[in-house]
């Protein structure tokens, strides 16, 4: 399976353009996925610095993804493209998906 995973108020509590802290029952969701072999896109709308202060905060939670704001290598070679919808089966973001 694919997660597709938001940043600001899911990952952390934050206060856009700073980093907050841990939302723990997430991160340690979207952990145990990557453990069980799923694959993690990191589903933001940051970019630029904020968005490499946000890899680098999740980085340090022990938070890895597998593509960020982009497909994975293997939906763009199977569609040839690379198109702004991030394919995903399941969207994990603070306004649709409550975890607990």
């Amino acid at each position: 399976m694919i997660y597709a995973v938001d940043f600001d108020g899911t990952l952390c509590n934050s206060n856009y353009p700073e980093l907050g802290e841990p939302i723990d029952i997430v991160i340690d969701f979207c952990k145990q996925r990557r453990e069980e072999g799923h694959k993690l896109i990191l589903w933001t709308c940051r970019s630029g610095k904020y968005l490499d202060e946000a890899v680098a905060w999740c980085k340090m939670q022990g938070l890895t993804f597998d593509a960020v704001n982009e497909n994975l290598p293997e939906m763009i070679e199977l569609f040839d493209n690379d198109c702004r919808k991030v394919f995903a089966d399941y969207y994990i973001d603070d306004r649709n998906l409550v975890l607990g």
